[in-house]
């Protein structure tokens, strides 16, 4: 029981996948940190005044549980697209890169798609000669 455990942990893909993820939680920590000292500052100064952020009071001044703050949906914005720019730079396209060499395909599109004429299923590959869902033969490619 325990060697399957082991050799399950010690696929590559778990290896990589945990790495990944390690390495996307210390990215996002940096980001956060980003964002809320350097973005957050600038678009509550875009509001002007003594305003605790970009956006609208909607109850009573002072009252924080009814203050509708735009900036930080716009910061929560912008840190989504910086972290998951720096997940596809520096996660993503080194490890295309890398199974690339070890001849393996990862991430790309499957290419053309074709609708079975018999069950109407539309994810058949454009090359495919029988359908995968009822077995029909497939007519052959237009070129």
């Amino acid at each position: 029981m325990l060697r399957g455990f082991k050799n399950f942990l010690m696929r590559g893909d778990v290896i990589v996948v945990a790495v990944g993820l390690i390495v996307a939680l210390a990215f996002s920590t940096l980001i956060k940190a980003f964002t809320d000292s350097v973005i957050n500052p600038i678009i509550a100064r875009a509001q002007g005044g003594s305003s605790p952020g970009l956006g609208w009071q909607l109850g009573r001044p002072g009252n924080t549980a009814t203050y509708l703050n735009l900036g930080a949906f716009i910061s929560a914005l912008i840190y989504f697209i910086v972290f998951m720019a720096v997940v596809y730079f520096l996660i993503v396209v080194p490890y295309k890169h890398v199974q690339a060499r070890r001849g393996v395909t990862v991430f790309e599109d499957d290419g053309p798609l074709k609708t079975c004429p018999a069950c109407l299923s539309e994810d058949l590959p454009e090359v495919a000669a029988k359908c995968r869902y009822c077995g029909t033969v497939q007519p052959a490619a237009a070129v």
